[in-house]
Parts: C-alpha cells; sequence; structure tokens
C-alpha cells in the first residue's frame, strides 16, 4: 500500500485526544491564578516542543539532501509531512503574541514595563528583547520557515511528474534550495529559541543553550520518526522499511542522547567553573528546588538510551524501539518543561508581590509593610513545591497529549495527500536495498 488514508476510528481517537487536551487547558486556566501562569506556561511549552519537531524534521531533510544521502528516502514522506506543522505553530504562537501585546500573560519579565524601568539588566537587554523584536522575528522566521517547508515539500512531489532526463536539474534545483535554509534556519533557531525560551530567565544568558534546544528538539523528532514507523507497519504500510533503516534511525538516536549529555555538561560545567551570579543562579534554582527533574531529566535522556541502545540488536526490535523512543520522547518534553516552568513561576512571583505592593501605597504605610511582606512571601513560595511547576501534574499530561493528536492529526492528514514512498526519487533504489554491516 502506497497511499494512506486516515481511519475514521483513529480521527475519532485522535479527536478525542484533543478534547481531552482541551479540556484540561480550559480547567488550567480556570483554577490558575490571577496571572493564569500555569495556562499560559503550559500552552507555549507544548507549542515550542512541537514547533522544534516540525523544524528539525526540515533542517535534517536538507541536510540528507546535500549530502547525496539516500538511506531515508524510503520514509522522506513522513519528514515532509512533518514540516507542514510548522503553519499551525506560526498560528499558536499568534496567540502568544497576541496574549504578549494585550498584557493577557506575564511569560516574560521583560514584557513589564514597570520591571524594566527598575532593573539595569532588562534595561540593557530591551533593544532586543521587547514586543516588537519578540513579535517580527517569530513572525518573519515561522513565515521563511514554513515557507521553505512547502518548497521542498512541493519540489518532492514534482518528482513523481519529471521526466527522466530532467531529473539532474531538478535535484540540483532541490540542493539549491537547502543548501540555502541551512544557514538561513541554523542562524534563525538561535535567535528564535533566545526569544521563545532562553529570555523567560532574562537575567540569564549561555552561549550554548541554543545548541542545546536544538539537540533535544532533533532527538525529539527522532523518536516520534520511529513511533510513526512502527504505528504505520502496523497498519500495514511502509512494508519497505527494514530493521537496517531502524537501526540507523537507533544510532541516530543513541548518538545524538550523548551528544544532548555533552553540552548540557559542557553548559554546566562551564558556568559553574565561572561562578558568576547572574550566570549560576540558574542551575542554582533548577539544582535546590526542582532535584527530581533535574537528576531524572539527565537519567531518562542520557542513562536510560545510553544503555539500552548501544547494543545492535536492540536498535531492530520493534517493541524495544517503541518503549525506548516513548520514554526519551517525554523526557525531552520534561527537559523543556524544566527550561520554561522555574523561570515563569518566578516572574509570576515577582510581579504579584510587585503589583501587590505598588497598589497598595495609596492606601497608607501599613498596607505597604503588608504588600512587601505578602510580596516576599510569594517570591519565597516560588520555591515550594507546586504542581504543574516543580512536577508536572495530570493537567500538564493531558494538555500535552492533547498537542500530540493535534501534531500527530495534522501530520496524518499532510501523509495522506501524497504517496509514502517516492518511488521515483534517484536514490530509491539505494534506500530500497539499504544495508547496515
Amino acid at each position: 500500500m502506497n497511499q494512506f488514508t486516515l481511519a475514521g476510528r483513529e480521527r475519532t481517537l485522535l479527536m478525542s485526544f484533543m478534547i481531552v487536551g482541551l479540556l484540561c487547558m480550559g480547567i488550567t486556566y480556570f483554577t490558575d491564578d490571577a496571572l493564569h501562569t500555569r495556562f499560559w506556561s503550559n500552552f507555549l511549552h507544548n507549542t515550542v516542543f512541537f514547533i522544534g519537531i516540525a523544524f528539525l524534521a526540515l533542517l535534517f531533510l536538507c541536510a540528507n539532501l546535500i549530502a547525496l544521502s539516500g538511506w531515508y528516502v524510503v520514509f522522506k514522506r513522513i519528514w515532509e509531512a512533518y514540516t507542514q506543522f510548522l503553519l499551525v505553530g506560526l498560528v499558536l504562537m499568534f496567540v502568544v503574541i497576541i496574549g504578549l501585546w494585550l498584557n493577557g500573560h506575564h511569560l516574560y519579565h521583560w514584557a513589564d514595563k514597570a520591571s524594566v524601568m527598575a532593573d539595569v539588566i532588562l534595561q540593557g537587554k530591551s533593544s532586543f528583547l521587547n514586543p516588537v523584536i519578540y513579535t517580527l522575528f517569530t513572525v518573519v522566521i515561522l513565515g521563511i520557515w514554513y515557507f521553505f517547508a512547502m518548497k521542498m515539500r512541493a519540489f518532492s512531489l514534482e518528482e513523481e511528474s519529471v521526466a527522466k532526463w530532467d531529473f539532474t536539474v531538478h535535484k540540483k534545483k532541490m540542493r539549491v534550495w537547502a543548501s540555502w535554509f541551512l544557514p538561513i534556519g541554523g542562524f534563525s533557531s538561535a535567535a528564535i529559541i533566545w526569544l521563545w525560551v532562553m529570555s523567560i530567565d532574562a537575567h540569564w544568558y549561555s552561549t550554548l543553550f541554543a545548541w542545546y534546544c536544538t539537540i533535544s528538539w532533533f532527538v525529539s523528532m527522532l523518536c516520534i520518526t520511529v513511533l510513526s514507523l512502527i504505528y504505520l507497519k502496523s497498519k500495514g504500510y511502509y512494508a519497505e522499511v527494514k530493521a537496517d533503516h531502524f537501526h540507523d534511525l537507533g544510532k541516530f538516536i543513541f548518538g545524538f542522547s550523548v551528544f544532548w549529555t555533552y553540552l548540557w555538561f559542557s553548559q554546566y560545567m562551564l558556568i559553574w567553573y565561572g561562578n558568576i551570579g547572574e550566570e549560576t543562579v540558574y542551575f542554582r534554582e533548577r539544582f535546590d528546588n526542582y532535584p527530581v527533574l533535574f537528576y531524572g531529566n539527565l537519567f531518562i535522556n542520557f542513562v536510560l538510551p545510553f544503555l539500552v541502545l548501544l547494543r545492535n540488536d536492540t536498535k531492530r526490535k520493534m517493541g524495544v524501539m517503541t518503549v525506548i523512543c516513548t520514554i526519551v520522547l517525554i523526557g525531552h518534553w520534561i527537559d523543556y518543561f524544566l527550561m520554561i516552568k522555574p523561570g515563569v513561576l518566578h516572574t509570576a512571583h515577582e510581579l504579584m508581590g510587585g503589583h501587590e505592593a505598588h497598589g497598595a501605597v495609596e492606601h497608607g504605610g501599613e498596607a505597604v509593610a503588608q504588600a512587601v511582606a505578602h510580596g516576599a512571601e510569594a517570591v519565597e513560595h516560588a520555591s515550594s513545591f507546586l504542581i504543574g511547576f516543580t512536577i508536572p501534574g495530570l493537567l500538564e499530561i493531558g494538555t500535552f497529549l492533547g498537542f500530540t493528536a493535534l501534531f500527530a492529526f495534522f501530520f496524518l492528514t499532510q501523509l495522506s495527500k501524497a504517496p509514502l514512498v517516492a518511488k521515483r526519487d534517484p536514490y530509491i533504489d539505494e534506500s530500497l536495498h539499504h544495508h547496515v554491516v
């Protein structure tokens, strides 16, 4: 079977999970604090995570194309379908942008004008960290990514109708477009990661952070690729995908899990060694107040895949790959949870304490003292155990399932619009006869 059809049963299941996600987001919103901190942090967390998966699919497609690689061609339609989610990501990030301009959320400390006026560091970064740059970079960069995603998918589908003698010219055109996207995607992804994620902890900066986030996205993309292939093969599709293809995907997951750990350690070591207060506070906060996620992150995303995927035979066992890829995918979702939640929570408590103190000035000195004391208590409370911040709660899990279903529904819908196997790709024979020694 070379044409995928999204059956009614699968469609209903995915719709059900999307409804569960919406219900969890609704419950989160109406049971949240005054700033709706948990709701907006969950929304940003999942949006950024799945946009990254779509982006890395496009980046890896272009890298393989330039490298004249052929091993992936038999299932390249999966990655092409992933890339189309960038359109959904643009819509979701537009919601975040609207909230930023309407003061509907307080995800970013630099978005609060009173805080910027009172903070020398925020003033120094205000030329980059401001709503105009955030909006401009988000819309333009995501727009460019989606434009390239459409072009590369269109070029790929055109192979089905290109005359035999035009294939050389056609492939050269694809490689030219891919060669343009790699530097554009590489540099723009760093800037967008700084804005979306790193600026949550606006006083902190790391030169390795963009690399770290990108590799986390990449491993997640590889894991979801394996899970997609296993699902599709269970339905009778992709009979052409053999154990050797899974072996290579497993090697990539293994290798880049090690590289992710290298970046994790390097970032930690350099900041620890430098011992500069505004840098060490990032790890100090997570080390002291989020120990379960801090150490669990390293175990799930390094120790587990390293020990399991070290053996060659485990990469060829569908049961083992299903379990390990599911765990590692969730592990990197938790990795982004740990990047986002502590900073958002700290900002929310700072703002709630500061706004209450400001409002109390008009009601006498006693009220001022009470507000300041309440603000200090709120900041201290940011370090206490809170479901949805210290660890993911049921609402976070439900929201994640909803976003996963949205991603799967959009991906499978796009997958059904083209033949599963690009039989006229010049490298298809190499992919069909791919063998790992």
